[in-house]
């Protein structure tokens, strides 16, 4: 097929959304279908005020228009709600087109926090936005749920996946020398992930916290005893996922949370609160905590097995991930049955 998705996030910045789509890309080009993305790079863009690495794009459509008639695909996928997901939307509705989406972050959430904009204003456009779609695609059954109850009836699963040849178990000695338990986190230093109710908790050993973000700056003044190692990649994460002694995963409002998988397939349990994503890729296996007294949940993880952690993350896998995508897709026009004058 010729697959075209449209994305605000996409190719340069560190998120999951982001992440997710490198690695369906791939996975598309393996099986010879060809992919065309669309993203915020190509329009004239300027920075999220707050978010100074993530790019908005400025009035996409026409541009849109032009790129989406050349490539002329098969199907289409609109994986954000920004403003490239909701010009491509507009493309398919003048051109009749049928489109499919995914919910994979609560932006609804994130705005909300960050500006003081009721989040049943922000439901409501998200409703409107999902709702044109053929099919809306969700990664957890939690989440369908949620997207039921806003009133998205059109659901489908898009599960995800970790790569076992990049995350598994590694000898490390990058944190020798700190106190332990090594309390680790990984990802985007922003309000929205809660990192400050996990760097506030009174407990002995040693915080650490790899990613990079808008509220970085601040924690280092107010948690100066914390470790702050900025971006890792490739084998200097996997180091650190394995040197660690539990992965911490405080956030609220995540839909999933990839580096939970890549922690687990490191033999890293992940302490977290009960919520949608970290709930879903636990489940009811020996392999994480969840409690609303987060450090609770952490002195539990840390009574677990690393070889358990293992064993459960090679259950996810990307060639299923991708294969609901595509089993998901529609063709942009419905095919009229011939008629036939007997």
């Amino acid at each position: 097929m010729k697959i075209l998705i449209a994305t605000d996030t996409y190719p340069k910045q560190l998120n999951g959304v982001s992440r997710v789509l490198e690695k369906t890309l791939r996975e598309l080009t393996r099986r010879g279908h060809e992919v065309k993305i669309v993203y915020a790079d190509d329009f004239m863009t300027f920075p999220w005020p707050g978010y100074q690495e993530i790019k908005i794009a400025l009035f996409p459509g026409h541009r849109l228009t032009r790129i989406a008639d050349q490539f002329s695909p098969d199907a289409i996928h609109i994986m954000t709600e920004g403003p490239v997901g909701i010009a491509m939307q507009s493309y398919c509705k003048r051109r009749n087109l049928r489109f499919t989406t995914s919910w994979l972050s609560r932006l609804s959430e994130y705005v909300s926090i960050r500006y003081k904009i009721p989040v049943r204003w922000l439901h409501g456009l998200l409703l409107r936005f999902h709702q044109a779609a053929a099919q809306t695609m969700v990664t957890t059954e939690s989440m369908a749920a949620e997207a039921r109850s806003l009133g998205i009836t059109r659901i489908s699963r898009w599960r995800r996946g970790v790569e076992l040849d990049k995350f598994h178990q590694v000898k490390s000695t990058i944190f020798d020398g700190l106190p332990r338990p090594i309390m680790l986190n990984v990802g985007r230093v922003a309000i929205e992930k809660s990192l400050d109710r996990f760097l506030s908790l009174d407990m002995p050993g040693t915080k650490v916290i790899v990613g990079d973000g808008p509220q970085l700056n601040a924690l280092k003044r107010k948690f100066p005893s914390a470790v702050y190692l900025g971006v890792r990649e490739g084998e200097a994460l996997t180091e650190c996922y394995s040197a660690a002694d539990v992965f911490v995963f405080p956030s609220l409002t995540d839909t999933f949370g990839l580096v939970n998988l890549e922690a687990l397939a490191c033999g890293l349990p992940v302490a977290a609160y009960p919520v949608t994503g970290p709930r879903d890729v636990i489940g009811d296996a020996p392999v994480g905590a969840t409690d609303e007294n987060l450090k609770l949940a952490i002195e539990q993880a840390l009574l677990l097995k690393r070889e358990d952690c293992v064993a459960h993350a090679k259950n996810f896998s990307w060639d299923v991930a991708t294969e609901d995508f595509i089993n998901n897709l529609v063709a942009t026009k419905v095919e009229q049955p011939a008629i036939v004058d007997y």
